[in-house]
């Protein structure tokens, strides 16, 4: 320890986060060349053997950025499990309507989602069909990156209507249901 000092070990983590930053932007923006090629996000996941939320993130930088902050934020919160893991779920954000007046989206016909909120190559819904409504309406809701995805693609009514048939990541449920606690009353009333 006497002949190195903190100072030369900042330096070398430093420069490896520099160096590894450097590396991923690489990456990414080659698989965003890809991907503006015409390679779907899942050809991408399967031949690179990369997650899913990886190479969303990749296509995405803006999420990569949103997860990274919100993982600053639970890995400062006191309730983290004594050996350091908070999974996934913990750590992913998700977007609350400020009214569900304000949501406004399609209730029939067909509709094709953004990629940025369906890349699964199946992001066509016809919503005269329960099932693929429903489908529609879960993966906007856990996929949404801003208020402005929830009013184009939900329509608060029929959001009230279908509540209680979803089956959601308990933190969106929660987040969710504190902001409209008209959205929980219906699936207790069921229970």
């Amino acid at each position: 320890m006497g002949q190195f000092t903190e100072e030369d070990l900042r330096e070398i983590v430093s420069g490896y986060e520099a160096s590894k930053n450097a590396a991923l932007m690489r990456r990414d923006a080659q698989l965003r060349e890809y991907h503006a090629r015409g390679w779907r996000p899942v050809d991408l996941q399967r031949v690179t053997g990369y997650s899913r939320e990886t190479v969303r993130q990749a296509l995405h930088p803006e999420v990569r950025r949103a997860t990274n902050t919100n993982r600053r934020k639970v890995a400062s919160a006191p309730s983290r499990p004594a050996d350091g893991y908070t999974s996934y779920a913990a750590r992913k954000s998700y977007v609350v309507a400020e009214s569900l007046d304000d949501l406004r989206g399609p209730t029939e016909g067909t509709v094709n989602l953004p990629r940025h909120l369906d890349w699964s190559g199946n992001a066509r819904y016809d919503l005269d069909k329960p099932a693929r409504l429903a489908s529609m309406y879960r993966t906007v809701l856990n996929e949404a990156n801003s208020i402005d995805d929830l009013r184009a693609w939900i329509d608060g009514r029929l959001l009230v209507r279908l509540w209680p048939t979803f089956w959601l990541p308990p933190q969106l449920r929660r987040l969710w249901e504190g902001r409209f606690p008209e959205l929980a009353s219906p699936r207790t009333e069921a229970a």
